[in-house]
């Protein structure tokens, strides 16, 4: 993992522009992606945003490139700067349109969690969740 974050913060630019989406089922549960390359395996679905490409199609491009499913944003949450890793987040509420999972490099397995009942995971992603669900709700 350090090797990993070394070499990011080497080749990529100062600020790191991500873009992640949230996407609940009709039990309000969160869907989760089982990443093969993080310490902690369960997270949200996240990806890189490229240069010239719109934020908004970077999380359809990423979900679809790492299962082969097409997603819909619906709305932004909100967009927010990390104190750790000096990466700028844009974090999307999403729904399925279409297709079937199939698993990438990068992710082995999706599956939906009860928000209070979440698997060992990154913090700060763990109170995205309870956030959003606040959020969404109210």
């Amino acid at each position: 993992m350090w090797f990993h974050v070394l070499v990011m913060r080497m080749y990529r630019p100062r600020f790191r522009a991500a873009v992640a989406a949230l996407i609940f089922d009709e039990l309000g549960g969160i869907l989760l992606f089982r990443h093969t390359y993080r310490k902690f395996e369960w997270g949200i679905p996240a990806g890189g945003l490229e240069y010239n490409e719109q934020p908004d199609r970077a999380i359809v491009r990423e979900f679809l490139e790492e299962t082969g499913m097409q997603i819909k944003v619906e709305k932004l949450l909100v967009a927010e700067s990390s104190k750790e890793d000096r990466n700028i987040s844009l974090i999307y509420l999403c729904t399925i349109v279409s297709g079937s999972f199939t698993e990438s490099s990068e992710i082995s397995e999706m599956k939906y969690f009860d928000v209070n009942d979440l698997p060992q995971m990154l913090l700060a992603e763990k109170n995205l969740i309870r956030w959003a669900v606040q959020e969404i709700k109210g």
